[in-house]
């Protein structure tokens, strides 16, 4: 049985945590190297730290942020926001970053993860894809869910494992914030375009849903606001989806 790895995420905007419902609404939810150092010690196995407004802003990540929540973290930390290109992502790796996330500027020129991949290896490259329903199928949305692409969700996934992406950060616009679970056709359509993993996120409020995203295919699961408001423990969750039957790290 695969083990499902538990990754709370922060969303930073200004030196902040924010969360919000489907990108919109932001509010603030504390300081990024105080929930770090909580989920740390509760047990999180990685934690994703988004620079939400980097790309908007036509910024790179913030730095600071970054080194404060290196520096209580003794866990795997995938940053994004802003990386356009490899010397980006060499900054973010230097400050502490142990995988980079790429979305808006790999849409815009799908060869940076190539690159990427060439110069870092497979391991350090998450794509992250932000998708939106749209007639019956998913559409990537990029710009902070701001844009619409020609894209099919599954497609591009496939394309990026392919360019070198070892990891797909798979964020639902429809149930972001939401707390209404996966978007589990999503999770399965990706599944079978895919054989790296798979990242979860957008929706979660309970680790039933979590078990949901991993018998539908995720290899791990992202959450916020069930962790931020502290509806759960990321160690009563993992307590929790032992008992529903699934393979979690102690």
């Amino acid at each position: 049985m695969t083990t499902t790895r538990v990754i709370p995420c922060l969303d930073v905007r200004d030196g902040r945590v924010v969360k919000g419902v489907r990108f919109q609404g932001l509010r603030d939810a504390g300081s990024p190297a105080e929930q770090a150092e909580r989920y740390a010690a509760e047990g999180a196995d990685e934690l994703v730290l988004l620079d939400v407004s980097a790309t908007l802003e036509g910024r790179r990540a913030a730095s600071a942020a970054i080194e404060a929540v290196r520096a209580v973290l003794d866990v795997p930390l995938t940053v994004g926001g802003g990386v356009g290109s490899v010397a980006d992502a060499r900054r973010l790796l230097q400050h502490g970053a142990d995988k980079v996330g790429v979305n808006s500027a790999a849409v815009a020129r799908p060869r940076l993860l190539d690159e990427l991949a060439a110069e870092f290896g497979s391991q350090c490259v998450v794509l992250a894809v932000d998708a939106r329903r749209s007639d019956g199928a998913w559409e990537v949305l990029t710009r902070s869910g701001s844009q619409a692409e020609p894209l099919d969700v599954a497609a591009w996934c496939a394309e990026g494992a392919d360019r070198g992406a070892g990891e797909i950060l798979l964020t639902s616009w429809d149930r972001d914030g939401t707390c209404s679970g996966y978007d589990l056709d999503l999770l399965r359509s990706v599944r079978a375009a895919v054989s790296v993993p798979i990242v979860a996120s957008g929706g979660a409020d309970s680790p039933e849903h979590m078990a949901e995203a991993g018998a539908a295919g995720a290899d791990a699961v992202l959450a916020a606001s069930i962790f931020h408001d502290r509806r759960w423990t990321v160690g009563a969750v993992k307590a929790r989806l032992a008992e529903l039957g699934m393979e979690v790290r102690s």
